[in-house]
């Protein structure tokens, strides 16, 4: 049996994040996970927050929290690249899984689309587009035909995410279910992820396992 955590903050790039690569190594191997998928935010105020003057420069500091994770990791843990993009038009944040650097950075006006716009490309790209926190305060409430799945737990403890009414929202519109700690602080429990009979060890792999429910949900 194997762990995945499926959201995860580093302090190299998340403004938010206080934890930095060494700790979240060490956390999550004294956890019991195999695999952390690092989803950094991926938004116009992180960018302004790295100083970066052009896409190119920003998707090298982006991928460089990635980079850094990886090579603590030492082959402790696998790492893999996820994001959770905020585009302009609101305030709702989606973890992105299946990216690659070659996506980001051909991609260069994802902050101003929308989530049907965006849609269209994940799906164009074999990418899983997932409403983080959807029911969480001040977040707006998404076509369930334009995602992919909902987070139905996320284990932050600094917020309400309404677990409860994610789930019961992914079980009506038969949407993919993930689980996240969420992790931004060193003294929080890392409380969340996937269960799988296999190692995760690659992008396709990931995506294909949360495509056909071949995993069990963390929810503590």
């Amino acid at each position: 049996m194997f762990k995945t955590e499926l959201h995860c903050h580093s302090s190299e790039v998340s403004e938010c994040a206080r934890v930095d690569a060494d700790t979240i190594i060490e956390k999550y191997v004294e956890g019991g996970y195999s695999t952390i998928v690092l989803c950094n935010h991926f938004n116009s105020g992180t960018k302004r927050y790295l100083k970066c003057d052009s896409w190119q420069e920003w998707i090298d500091k982006y991928v460089a929290g990635y980079e850094i994770l990886k090579q603590k990791a030492q082959g402790k843990l696998e790492i893999l690249l996820g994001m959770e993009i905020r585009f302009d038009c609101n305030v709702n944040d989606y973890l992105v899984y299946g990216i690659t650097r070659e996506f980001l950075e051909v991609n260069d006006q994802l902050f101003s689309m929308n989530p049907e716009g965006f849609s269209r490309l994940a799906r164009e790209n074999g990418l899983l587009f997932i409403q983080a926190h959807p029911f969480r305060s001040n977040m707006t409430i998404v076509p369930p035909h334009l995602l992919d799945g909902v987070e139905v737990f996320n284990g932050h403890k600094g917020h309400d995410s309404r677990n409860e009414i994610a789930e019961a929202w992914a079980d009506k519109y038969n949407l993919i279910k993930t689980s996240g700690t969420d992790f931004h602080y060193q003294d929080v429990p890392t409380n969340a992820g996937i269960i799988t009979d296999e190692k995760i060890t690659s992008l396709p792999q990931l995506v294909e396992i949360l495509r056909n429910g071949k995993y069990t949900l963390i929810k503590e």
